[in-house]
């Protein structure tokens, strides 16, 4: 899970600096509200990513998701953006844990199989 999550949340930190470019030509928001917004967006995204394994670090990818498609109210690029990320985190985390769960059921039989 912490592979997937960590590369879904560093395409997201840098598709996020790639559209705070394009929302400063094509947005009547000023440049500083855009870089503001885009860089406490990346500094999470790449703060999470040494995060994934610890309790509740899941539900602060959520929060950050949210507050994506949150911050599309201000920049319209962002909306879109933190529906596909949004997509994507759930695919990581949904896909990571089975993998996870599948490797842990492999391990404990070729524990039990050693041992028998």
């Amino acid at each position: 899970m912490r592979t997937l999550c960590s590369s879904t949340l560093i395409g997201e930190a840098l598709l996020i600096m790639f559209a705070a470019l394009v929302a400063m030509q094509l947005s009547d928001v000023s440049t500083a509200t855009v870089w503001i917004v885009s860089g406490i967006a990346m500094a999470l995204c790449v703060a999470l990513c040494g995060m994934i394994n610890r309790p509740g670090a899941v539900a602060i990818g959520w929060a950050l998701q949210i507050g994506l498609i949150a911050s599309g109210f201000i920049l319209p690029t962002m909306f879109a953006l933190g529906v596909v990320f949004a997509g994507l985190w759930w695919c990581s985390v949904h896909y990571g844990r089975k993998v996870d769960a599948f490797k842990a059921a492999r391990t404990a039989a070729q524990t039990a199989a050693a041992q028998a």
